[in-house]
């Protein structure tokens, strides 16, 4: 599986280790790369079901050199975390997510998402330091339908 934009030879090492279970992500508004991580399905023994981990987030040169507003990299990290929400519902299958941000400091962008919400796609979410962990509702669940 592929999921990096073609031409990086930074990521080759990784892309070349990559299998069924993992891949390099990145994070595109179609014109520039906004940020990379590798995730990969694995299955641990805390969890019940395959876990996503996500693990080493490099972001567009735009945020690390302060080119860009402190919200605009909150947001794009939210995006960045959120597609990965999508891969565990689709394209790399799991029930948990383990997402490692940059630093402990990157966590304030997700503290909204600790309040438990019916449409919340969450059944558990922690934050300690820099390391975000979830777990998944059923995908019927979050989506607010009424039974």
């Amino acid at each position: 599986m592929r999921i990096f934009p073609p031409g990086i030879t930074a990521f080759e090492a990784l892309a070349s280790r990559e299998g069924d279970s993992q891949g390099l992500y990145h994070l595109t508004d179609g014109e520039r790369v906004h940020a990379v991580c590798q995730v990969r399905r694995l299955l641990m023994s805390k969890y019940t079901g395959p876990a996503l981990s996500t693990r080493f987030v490099n972001v567009s040169p735009i945020y690390d050199l302060g080119l860009t507003d402190s919200s605009s990299y909150g947001k794009m990290l939210v995006a960045l975390f959120s597609g990965v929400v999508w891969l565990s519902r689709d394209a790399l299958s799991a029930t948990h997510i383990r997402f490692l941000l940059k630093s402990p400091g990157d966590s304030q962008f997700f503290a909204a998402l600790k309040v438990a919400t019916p449409y919340s796609p969450f059944s558990k979410l922690t934050i300690e330091g820099a390391l975000i962990e979830c777990s998944l509702k059923d995908a019927s669940a979050s989506s607010g339908a009424v039974s």
